[in-house]
């Protein structure tokens, strides 16, 4: 009855800002101090924007929350989502929601900001859309079922975002922009046209320069844009992302100081023109100046916090540089990059039309301090001029040095000894080079420790490799030896022991293990017993051996290494089941072995799913019954389709010239070559492949690890793109090759990535921590500058020459057969697996 009553405390928008907020007001203590309440006009908890179009391929609203309700119940504070707050009484301190009144103390603004939608007549058409949440993005995808054009009006960074989000759907994309280049903000005439090139080459028509008079009714599509000079664009779908405004609804009604553009005006601790109320984010005013990056309102939620708690730690203003990669192409922009700020700067320009890339540099009247930096198609400069431009480092004798391309007279990076403690290695979370140093000398002793203890590469992620590159040369430098072993059995790393294995030969984990294992972990105690290895490096060594020797993972010696997937050759299902995918090369089947399918799965009443691989997957086979549907497929003329290992999956194809009126290659037969060649090449992770006959990408051979589109003189190869929770696009690799030279550049890659990629390393991410990118990888490839390139072949070669199928193998074998029953001491089958009936097949209960 005594407890004194906290003051309240209410903060109004539940988006990334806000919820940072939150997170500084937990970890200063503020839940002590203060009864605090959070309004979300959203049905959805706080979720990352800045991978907002990672939503249409494959990610959810759940992996995209940037915490839990959990979180928020354990701390005290009541999270009040789809709540809108439609009024502040300032009279009586209360916010007004539909639901009821609610007092506060102290309250916070973290409304955010609304999509611009220009005044244009007919913007409000049904098919005329927006792109900034996730309730937007449905929409988008409903609308995009019937649809097969769409236009974004904005060519600015939310606009290119939202055109690759369209291309994602399937639909013909075009970007309307007002101004005469593409991102008029980060980038100048040059760099703006190789940005237009880049974005062009991808399929996307870029018009610029064009301003929408009205939205009227289309002839061929739902609607027409008639743009100023008459002209006219026929789309059925059209998005608006043509800037941001300040959500300062709330605040302009009760009376607080708007500036003239809008936005709730605020000082450097925060405060609005009322002491009570405080306002952060995109919403916020501060200096005349309204930040539409995350950083800066990150840093705004640490310092209203401070204010909050009595504290000081006032906003100084942010630096808004920023790097992107948009469909695939980078973009970097530091500091005052086009020079118009800086009086008596002088300008630096690097073009390379053939490599596509521009790098621009802005540096003060005596070429002594670095001002500013703009980046298009290659953004691997962009840490080493951030940290000039950051810390004010003196320039080298030669700024040109900086931006020019590696191999001539490219000035070195910079190496963390030459950061000051000062330098900002993270601007989301405010980390310096003297935080990451505090945290190590507090006992964090790996990456994953660093980023727990400073939240550091926890935001946007773009600091990523500086951070890395920081934490290993501190540890080093106090004596701690930076572990890179691939477990506690061998101290080395992936590429080392593949190496290991191919210069001495070594056929069998036992012999590895007696001849380079470590004798750490194999005592009493150890979680795993002498020479058995673990779940990490037992994969990855049978992974190495299949890729040198290529012999069956199904030998003796070779199956206590795999994993349940690769023991039985199928993917294990939730319910006990697994799944089989027989090869269907390039899509390409006959309808006898449609049939054949059809019986198989009717026989053992499997549930069949046409994949995005173009083939069919037979689900809910039980594990006795796999070798005779085996049989069936083999005999069928089928084969494993390796579905289950990291190997080569797929080789996706277009119908190509064979009928397709647009097609200028034969895109079905040169898929079928490239699978029945690379067909069961193990590798560090699985591999997808894609071959389209035109320009035109039906076959989506740019999201693919390997892509192969034709032009009118051959093919143009693309390398390291991948779909999944991280897309990326691939890169343009070689142009107008012939058939010999694609399969020749094919082989070397790939075992080139075999070679030298970690563990479970996609051929994108072996790409970015790549020394030299993918520059280094042409020079290797194409030219041969390390004179690998024979060797590379032969040993693919060898691969191929070795292929054995390994379901035929399995059921050769009655000794290896003997594997494939639930129950060691008994033939029945497994009576937990439980089936119901769903759409006439039957799926898991």
């Amino acid at each position: 009855m005594n407890t004194p009553v906290k003051p309240q405390l209410i903060v109004i928008g539940n988006g990334m800002v806000g919820h940072h907020l939150v997170e500084q007001l937990v970890e200063q203590g503020a839940t002590e101090r203060y009864a605090v309440t959070v309004f979300g006009e959203e049905r959805h908890l706080a979720y990352d924007r800045v991978h907002l179009s990672e939503y249409f391929s494959g990610r959810d609203a759940a992996s995209l929350a940037l915490s839990t309700a959990d979180y928020y119940a354990e701390h005290g504070i009541e999270l009040r989502l789809h709540e809108a707050v439609t009024e502040i009484d300032r009279d009586k301190s209360e916010v007004v929601t539909p639901q009821g009144r609610y007092p506060y103390d102290r309250l916070v603004l973290a409304t955010g900001s609304y999509p611009f939608v220009p005044p244009i007549p007919g913007n409000d058409r049904e098919g005329c859309l927006v792109y900034r949440t996730l309730e937007d993005l449905d929409a988008i995808r409903a609308a995009a079922e019937t649809a097969t054009t769409g236009v974004v009006v904005g060519g600015g960074l939310l606009g290119l975002e939202a055109a690759n989000a369209l291309r994602g759907l399937n639909l013909d994309t075009a970007v309307v922009e007002f101004a005469p280049r593409l991102m008029p903000m980060q980038v100048d005439t040059e760099g703006g046209e190789l940005l237009r090139e880049k974005i062009e080459s991808l399929g996307v028509q870029v018009l610029t320069g064009r301003a929408t008079q009205e939205i009227v009714d289309g002839e061929r599509s739902r609607h027409r844009m008639v743009f100023q000079d008459e002209k006219v664009l026929e789309t059925d779908l059209i998005v608006f992302s043509a800037g941001i405004r300040p959500r300062d609804e709330l605040a302009r009604d009760s009376g607080l100081e708007i500036g003239e553009r809008g936005g709730v005006v605020i000082d450097d601790n925060c405060l609005t023109s009322d002491p009570a109320i405080l306002a952060i984010g995109e919403v916020a005013l501060w200096n005349n100046s309204i930040f539409g990056l995350v950083a800066p309102g990150y840093q705004m939620a640490k310092a209203a916090a401070a204010t909050l708690l009595e504290g000081n730690e006032p906003f100084k203003g942010a630096d808004m540089s920023t790097k992107l990669k948009l469909m695939g192409v980078d973009v970097g922009s530091i500091g005052d990059a086009h020079g118009d700020r800086t009086p008596g700067a002088r300008q630096f320009r690097f073009l390379d039309p053939l490599k596509q890339q521009y790098r621009k540099l802005v540096v003060s009247s005596d070429g002594k301090r670095l001002v500013g930096a703009m980046l298009v198609g290659d953004n691997s400069v962009y840490d080493t001029l951030l940290q000039y431009y950051a810390n004010r480092i003196e320039l080298p004798e030669d700024p040109a040095a900086l931006i020019l391309p590696a191999g001539s007279s490219a000035a070195p990076a910079l190496g963390p000894d030459a950061l000051p403690d000062t330098a900002m290695i993270c601007s989301c979370h405010n980390v310096t080079k003297a935080d990451v140093c505090t945290s190590i000398d507090g006992g964090a002793v790996d990456l994953g420790a660093v980023k727990g203890a400073t939240k550091a590469s926890t935001g946007c992620g773009g600091c990523a490799a500086l951070l890395k590159t920081l934490v290993d040369h501190e540890l080093e430098s106090r004596g701690v030896e930076v572990d890179k072993s691939i477990c506690e059995h061998f101290h080395y790393t992936r590429q080392e022991l593949y190496d290991i294995v191919r210069v001495e030969g070594i056929k069998t984990f036992s012999e590895l293990m007696e001849k380079h294992g470590s004798k750490v972990g194999h005592g009493l105690g150890s979680s795993s017993a002498p020479g058995l290895g673990c779940d990490i490096c037992k994969p990855a060594v049978a992974s190495i051996l299949a890729s040198c020797f290529n012999e069956p993972i199904t030998d003796a010696a070779h199956i206590p290494l795999q994993d349940t997937n690769d023991t039985f050759m199928a993917n294990m299902q939730k319910n006990g089941t697994y799944s089989v995918v027989p090869r269907i090369a390039g899509g390409e089947i006959t309808p006898d072995k449609l049939v054949v399918l059809g019986q198989v799965a009717q026989k053992y009443e499997l549930y069949t799913k046409i994949t995005g691989g173009q083939r069919i997957d037979l689900f809910g086979a039980r594990l006795e019954d796999l070798p005779a549907i085996w049989g069936e497929l083999i005999e069928a003329g089928f084969e494993t389709g390796h579905a289950y290992g990291k190997s080569t999956r797929t080789v996706k194809s277009c119908v190509g010239s064979t009928w397709c009126r647009y097609g200028v290659q034969d895109s079905v037969r040169m898929a079928i070559r490239l699978e029945d060649r690379y067909k069961g090449l193990r590798a560090p992770h699985k591999l997808k492949f894609a071959v389209s006959g035109c320009t035109r990408e039906c076959a989506e051979a740019q999201s693919k690890d390997v892509g192969v589109i034709a032009t009118e003189n051959g093919w143009n190869l693309y390398v390291c793109g991948n779909g999944g929770m991280r897309p990326r696009h691939a890169e343009l690799f070689a142009t107008d090759l012939s058939d010999e030279e694609l399969f020749r550049y094919i082989d070397r890659f790939l075992m080139l990535y075999i070679r030298t990629a970690d563990r479970l390393q996609r051929t994108s991410v072996w790409r970015e921590n790549l020394e030299g990118g993918l520059d280094y990888l042409k020079e290797v490839i194409l030219e041969d500058s390390l004179g690998i390139g024979e060797e590379l072949e032969r040993q693919m070669q060898a691969v191929v020459d070795t292929y054995e199928c390994e379901w035929a193998n399995a059921i050769s074998d009655p000794e290896k057969l003997k594997r494939f029953r639930s129950f060691v001491n008994d033939a029945r089958p497994d009576p937990d697996i439980i089936y119901t009936t769903e759409r006439g097949q039957l799926r898991p209960a």
